[in-house]
């Protein structure tokens, strides 16, 4: 399964492998599916995620203390790929972890797992040429991040080397929730699109169906990430009456928009 959005706006939705565990994470995988996420972004855990903020960080901190390695990442998305083909899977980690892996040796992992793409965070364009030559040859889509300070050059080098979508970070800085959308998300978005027509996905502080209506102006999707994590950390450390895939799949069908409300 290529990774597509069949409706607008599309939903792509992360969450931290191994975080409260590795069978949790899975079923919280599929219930999100089956709530309306298009995509699932399977975040690897690791001990120094400089870009995500402190939501993902107690998450990865928890993953890593319970011995969640790549490995154990790619075996589950083998899992989650085998009980939902339909949706796309997106592995979603920093370079580090794939080195010590091996790059030969994890695309073609990443490949016979079903996932969809592979979403590198510390890796730029400029210095990505044996990871684009190996996803190439395994049949992956490389994912890029854009980022509202990205030159045009660097800009038209990520949309030529993309494949599946183009990730847009909706603000300078980490990954967390946010009260509102900056006009720098829509500007970014209208600059990616002079290179390609792949889709975009904008991501960094969507939490709530507000933002999703806003990306729906001028995006093809919207990826969630630290909000999911916190409801997944609530249900689990703090408790209560609802289970963690449970809070999920609510939440994203909170998400989902009429598309009565699209057409205006």
């Amino acid at each position: 399964m290529a990774i597509s959005f069949n409706h607008k706006p599309g939903l792509v939705v992360y969450l931290t492998a191994g975080d409260p565990d590795l069978a949790t994470s899975g079923a919280i995988a599929l219930a999100a599916i089956d709530a309306g996420a298009d995509v699932i972004e399977l975040g690897v855990p690791f001990s120094d995620p400089l870009a995500d903020g402190p939501v993902i960080q107690r998450a990865s901190e928890r993953a890593v203390a319970r011995g969640t390695r790549l490995k154990d990442v790619l075996e589950l998305a083998g899992e989650i790929h085998a009980a939902r083909p339909h949706a796309g899977l997106v592995i979603f980690t920093y370079l580090n972890p794939i080195l010590r892996f091996g790059m030969h040796k994890f695309v073609d992992a990443a490949a016979a797992a079903g996932a969809d793409g592979v979403l590198v965070l510390d890796l730029i364009v400029e210095e990505a040429g044996e990871y684009l030559a190996e996803m190439e040859r395994a049949g992956l889509a490389p994912v890029f991040l854009a980022a509202p300070t990205s030159p045009d050059e660097r800009l038209e080098a990520i949309a030529k080397h993309s494949r599946g979508f183009v990730y847009a970070i909706s603000r300078v800085g980490i990954t967390g929730t946010q009260q509102s959308l900056t006009g720098d998300a829509r500007a970014l978005v209208a600059r990616i699109r002079r290179w390609t027509r792949l889709p975009v996905a904008v991501g960094f502080g969507i939490s709530n169906a507000e933002h999703v209506a806003q990306v729906a102006e001028f995006a093809d999707a919207a990826a969630i990430g630290s909000k999911v994590v916190e409801l997944i950390e609530r249900a689990t450390i703090e408790g209560g009456a609802e289970t963690a895939p449970g809070a999920v799949a609510r939440f994203i069908k909170g998400l989902q928009l009429p598309q009565a409300a699209l057409a205006r």
